[in-house]
């Protein structure tokens, strides 16, 4: 393209040339030629210096792209921040987007589900492959344990423990013992009159014995079914009234609460515990392995029933489809509003550090092509205005 326009210029000045000091048609055409040579000179002086200095000469205001990228870069950065990543302008285009029911149709789809699940299975599997188990140990350690044993035990356990008892929550642990341990005394009915006859002393007669083990049994099982049937019975009762004072002691009784802390130390400082983490987390890692490796573990499976109908249901339900916008338009704008300037900042740190000459050469490189355009068009516009000129001079020196 510049061998086109470099031709245009030196089609003018050859018909110039030749057409200089003529009369008539040919002086027009030499006004013409005259003007198409200003207008290339012009037009190619302008071009030239957005990249270099016109031949070398340390002209003002030339070479703009090497000597001015920096500038030039900060500007493009608040261009695009105030016109692209505008809050408002982003929030409109992700609320047009339906992004929602987009999301929604496509994992309504049994394939795409499929496809999801598997990719967060491989995700999964990978993350699993490449923590090691002394790591994750030593990692729970550091952020559970570790914070736990410096924190107290006494008064939140005390204030969990005197919630729990003001709202009976803990009824339905003792209704469950209670019927556990019912069932354990009518199946082991030989066990309980045995133990009570080991513990008879020699001298008594064996007659005394067994009516005794009989009774004793009898009685522990009577007394377990009228507690368990009996909300109100002196030991669900007396049980309350323990727990109760019990949680205000560990709020109050420094000497609970010492002894709460002394527990707390012996089981975080325990070397089980640790050994115990690490196998616990091993077992836990094995499994999910084993889980998403397979394509028909239960763990898939649900995985993709549950994308599948969350997918079938954000398809279909206007009010989900709404909230999940919101969501959304909330979270960009969020994350335009507070990070837009970090955004912006990759244009201006990008072009700071590309060295001048050699962007000044990859730019004219890449719209070089459409710049020769306007060489091309100042060749011909200053032709058809040299022609207009010379044709009105001509004109009014007639009149």
């Amino acid at each position: 393209m510049k061998s086109v326009a470099l031709a245009l210029l030196g089609l003018a000045a050859v018909v110039y040339a030749l057409t200089l000091g003529r009369d008539g048609a040919l002086g027009y055409v030499n006004a013409g030629a005259e003007a198409a040579m200003v207008g290339a000179l012009a037009d190619w002086f302008a071009v030239t210096a957005l990249f270099r200095r016109p031949l070398g000469l340390p002209i003002p205001h030339t070479a703009l792209i090497p000597t001015r990228k920096d500038a030039l870069g900060r500007s493009l950065q608040e261009f695009v921040g105030t016109n692209f990543l505008a809050e408002t302008v982003v929030r409109e285009r992700v609320a047009r987007a339906r992004i929602a029911q987009r999301v929604g149709t496509w994992l309504s789809d049994d394939a795409h589900s499929e496809r999801v699940t598997a990719e967060l299975a491989t995700a999964t599997r990978g993350a699993l492959r490449v923590l090691r188990d002394d790591e994750v140990a030593t990692l729970l350690e550091d952020v559970v344990l570790r914070p736990v044993l410096s924190r107290p035990w006494g008064p939140p356990a005390g204030r969990l423990l005197e919630r729990v008892v003001a709202d009976g929550a803990h009824h339905r642990l003792v209704d469950l013992t209670l019927v556990e341990l019912e069932a354990w005394l009518r199946e082991h009915e030989h066990l309980v009159e045995s133990l009570v006859l080991d513990r008879a002393p020699l001298w008594t007669p064996q007659w005394l014995d067994d009516r005794l083990a009989r009774r004793v049994y009898v009685e522990a099982l009577k007394w377990v079914v009228d507690v368990r049937d009996d909300p109100k019975h002196r030991a669900r009762l007396a049980l309350d009234d323990a727990l109760g004072r019990f949680a205000k002691d560990m709020q109050t009784d420094p000497a609970t609460i010492e002894r709460a802390e002394a527990l707390k130390e012996r089981l975080v400082t325990h070397p089980g515990v640790r050994d115990g983490i690490e196998q616990l987390w091993a077992s836990v890692r094995a499994v999910l392995v084993e889980a998403t490796e397979d394509p028909d573990s239960d763990l898939r499976q649900r995985a993709r029933a549950g994308l599948l109908a969350f997918g079938r249901r954000l398809a279909t339900d206007a009010g989900l489809q709404g909230k999940v916008d919101t969501y959304v338009v909330d979270a960009v704008g969020h994350v335009v509003a507070t990070y837009r300037e970090e955004l912006t900042s990759l244009i201006s740190e990008t072009v700071e550090r590309w060295d001048g000459e050699e962007a000044s050469r990859r730019i004219e490189l890449h719209v070089g092509r459409d710049l020769q355009f306007i060489r091309i068009n100042g060749t011909v516009v200053g032709a058809l205005a040299g022609l207009a000129i010379h044709a009105l001079s001509t004109l009014s020196g007639r009149v």
